[in-house]
């Protein structure tokens, strides 16, 4: 365990039996068992080549959930914790160009992505906001990469100027953010009018639009046999888990993709903040703990 910043613990996991950890690609995340109501999914930040360990960074949040606090507080140098396998929801795409956007702890994911971007050559930028410099993760290992890395505190600089990162652009660039909602939602507003590729990863859940109905709708289960019925006001996952069927979950907000479901037959409501335009249109996948069905029928391949 290491202080990487003020309030920023990273970990390294390893197998306690010496055993190769899972192998990963740079913008994946994995889930921590902390107990009882505390799984929680966090970036790995670390070497994808080095599989002797596992490399996460925790920023600590009082008033979150109590995933941090326990990380911070509780977690200590030779504790055993549950890990699941790596997911990857944001995976680096070949491109001729990268701009990187980063705010507080969205660093993390980044970090590897950079440094498989750096070794191939290929262009890029990273632009790293935080709201002072003692509170900003990895400073020491990004300003040895030279001028390519722009670090913005805000305290120092006020927030980031997007618009001058973006018209450094070309459109060729692929444009990847991770940090807090503020950041995200104006990194997404620029990039429409800039005509940039954007990809981004958040950590909270988008705030919620308009009201929207939610009909009961008929669940039915391929390939466990089981039917149920979804009200409004509950979701897929609870009533599944209610009626016996064990589905892995995590943050129940529909961010971090552990409840992802194949979806054989069904309209779909998505409210996920993870699948893109495309992925929506398909309706092949759905988030099991937020997104709904507006058809009568849902059939899962589960």
């Amino acid at each position: 365990m290491t202080w990487e910043a003020d309030g920023v613990l990273s970990l390294l996991l390893a197998d306690p039996g010496g055993a190769p950890v899972p192998a990963w690609t740079p913008g994946a995340h994995l889930d921590l068992d902390l107990g009882p109501g505390l799984r929680r999914s966090y970036s790995l930040c670390g070497d994808p080549g080095d599989l002797r360990t596992a490399k996460i960074a925790v920023s600590r949040d009082p008033a979150g959930r109590g995933g941090s606090e326990f990380v911070h507080t509780r977690l200590r140098p030779g504790a055993l914790v549950t890990v699941s396998a790596p997911r990857n929801n944001f995976e680096l795409a070949d491109a001729p160009a990268y701009l990187f956007l980063a705010g507080g702890i969205g660093i993390t994911p980044l970090l590897p992505m950079i440094a498989e971007v750096a070794a191939s050559r290929a262009r890029w930028r990273l632009v790293y906001g935080g709201r002072r410099r003692a509170s900003m993760a990895f400073l020491d290992v990004l300003e040895g990469l030279g001028p390519a890395v722009l670090v913005r505190p805000e305290d120092e600089f006020g927030l980031l100027d997007l618009d001058e990162a973006l018209e450094e652009t070309t459109s060729d660039t692929l444009v990847y953010c991770c940090g807090p909602e503020p950041l995200l939602a104006a990194v997404e507003k620029r990039c429409a009018e800039h005509g940039r590729q954007l990809r981004l990863e958040r950590f909270a859940a988008r705030p919620p639009g308009p009201p929207r109905p939610a009909s009961p709708f008929e669940v039915v289960c391929a390939r466990s046999g089981l039917t149920v019925t979804v009200g409004p006001g509950r979701s897929v996952l609870s009533v599944l888990e209610e009626a016996g069927l064990p589905v892995a979950y995590s943050c129940e907000d529909g961010i971090c993709g552990t409840c992802e479901t194949g979806v054989l037959e069904g309209d779909l409501d998505h409210r996920d903040s993870v699948l893109t335009d495309a992925e929506r249109e398909a309706g092949d996948t759905m988030f099991i703990c937020v997104s709904r069905c507006t058809s009568p029928r849902l059939v899962l391949d589960l």
